[in-house]
């Protein structure tokens, strides 16, 4: 950082220095080109006392306290001032006038741009007017060749001296172009490679301003999904440390795509376990986020059977599966932690309830919830495995069993549900032994009968 401040330092006094022998060598064409005029004879001879002032004129601005003034409207307007008085002196000569003023307006532009062009233009019209209407001088149509020489050696020293400048200038630009675009290469990796620690809708609410990286949290309604593999633990017993890697890594990578296809915020990878919320950063609404958490889980549940048949070509022959377990309910969601180290994640007991609903899932079981259920039964068919006694839960939690999208299932569904006010059915037809149909169908008629007889009465 200090070698950084130094050669800005170095910078600005080497600008400076440009800058003062620039102004010095446009007073000196000025100073010359009097003199040249004077010894012709063709100026006052009372204007030889303005040939000191010339010169010492810009070296004031090397004083520090007027050094402000260097770039200044103040400068412009002085410069202005003088440059139109010895214009208006020397009897507006055409070529020393010209170049003088072609000089003073390029040094302005070049260390000031346009912003003192007007102050400059307008004391210099000004000045010229006034000494021309106060000593009237006489006009010189044609400067004599002496004055025409000092234009042509002076100019050229201050053409020089620019010239140096602006190819400087020039490098110095190319230079800093070369460096923005470096940096900008490397911003751009760095967040490449930081942004693999974040759930995509994390990274995006964070460069999008909705989050700003404070410790705050607020309370949303969010669908909770979490899963692991069953005999995973057995597994990593069996298997060298590297292939299990590559095994751990190939599977999370399959299932954060589908995560991310669905919109899940991936909250983070413990082991083999995964947790996704939905609801959070962009949210379809509560009903759509279930859907959303419940059809990753399908989709998850399906490509196992792919990844199945990819391990086992590997000469993985543990037939490997997922359990899972989905809540929906209001969380605290945000970042937690300090100030220097902070999570971005979701707490409260609907998560609690979803981590326990996928610990007591069998393998290849989505386990949800009663209040997911209650969004999504209507798309996706799900079988009743009453209620659970959870840790934490003072009572039973009524939990489903996710079995497919209705409209995958088509005519060979196992399953038979009808719901209507007062009224509730639900018989899978799997779970019903041979010897227990007659059965089923005694106590359906049995009920049907009552319902008769009831609406008789």
């Amino acid at each position: 950082m200090s070698g950084h401040k130094t050669l800005i330092s170095t910078r600005a006094a080497r600008g400076e220095a440009t800058n003062f022998y620039s102004r010095f060598l446009i007073y000196l064409t000025a100073t010359t080109t009097l003199a040249a005029a004077y010894s012709a004879k063709v100026v006052p001879d009372y204007l030889v006392w303005a040939l000191p002032y010339l010169l010492l004129y810009p070296l004031l601005f090397k004083h520090h306290r007027l050094d402000r003034f260097r770039d200044s409207p103040t400068a412009a307007s002085l410069d202005g001032l003088h440059i139109g008085s010895l214009i208006a002196a020397w009897g507006f000569m055409p070529a020393p006038s010209l170049v003088l003023l072609l000089l003073i307006v390029l040094n302005s532009q070049c260390y000031s741009g346009a912003r003192n062009l007007p102050y400059l233009f307008l004391f210099l019209i000004a000045s010229s007017a006034s000494l021309f209407f106060l000593l009237q001088p006489e006009f010189v149509p044609a400067a004599p060749p002496v004055c025409l020489f000092a234009v042509a050696i002076t100019t050229s020293l201050y053409l020089a001296v620019t010239g140096k400048e602006i190819h400087a200038r020039k490098h110095k630009l190319q230079a800093r172009d070369r460096q923005l675009r470096e940096e900008k290469e490397r911003h751009i990796r760095l967040m490449s490679k930081l942004s693999r620690y974040l759930s995509p809708p994390v990274w995006e609410s964070l460069f999008s301003g909705d989050q700003d990286g404070s410790l705050e949290t607020q309370r949303k309604r969010l669908t909770v999904f979490f899963s692991d593999i069953k005999g995973f633990t057995e597994l990593s017993e069996e298997m060298e440390s590297e292939e299990l890697t590559e095994l751990l890594n190939n599977y999370l990578t399959e299932m954060s795509n589908i995560a991310l296809k669905y919109g899940g915020t991936i909250d983070k990878f413990v082991g083999d376990a995964i947790m996704v919320f939905f609801g959070d950063s962009k949210s379809g609404g509560a009903k759509r986020d279930a859907l959303a958490a419940v059809s990753m889980a399908i989709a998850m549940r399906k490509h196992m059977k792919v990844l199945r048949q990819r391990w086992l070509s590997q000469g993985i022959q543990r037939p490997l599966q997922i359990r899972m377990g989905i809540n929906t309910g209001f969380c605290t969601v945000g970042n937690f932690g300090a100030a220097s180290r902070m999570d971005y994640t979701i707490i409260g007991k609907e998560v609690n309830l979803a981590s326990r609903l996928e610990s007591n899932a069998e393998p290849g079981q989505i386990l949800i919830s009663y209040e997911t259920y209650s969004m999504i039964k209507d798309v996706i068919m799900c079988r009743d495995k009453g209620a659970l006694e959870v840790k934490g839960f003072s009572r039973p939690v009524p939990t489903f069993q996710v079995v497919d999208f209705r409209k995958d299932l088509g005519a060979d569904q196992s399953f038979i549900e009808h719901q209507i006010d007062g009224f509730s059915m639900y018989l899978d037809t799997e779970k019903v032994k041979s010897y227990d149909k007659e059965r089923v169908v005694q106590a359906l008629q049995s009920a049907a009968r009552q319902l008769k007889e009831r609406v008789i009465l």
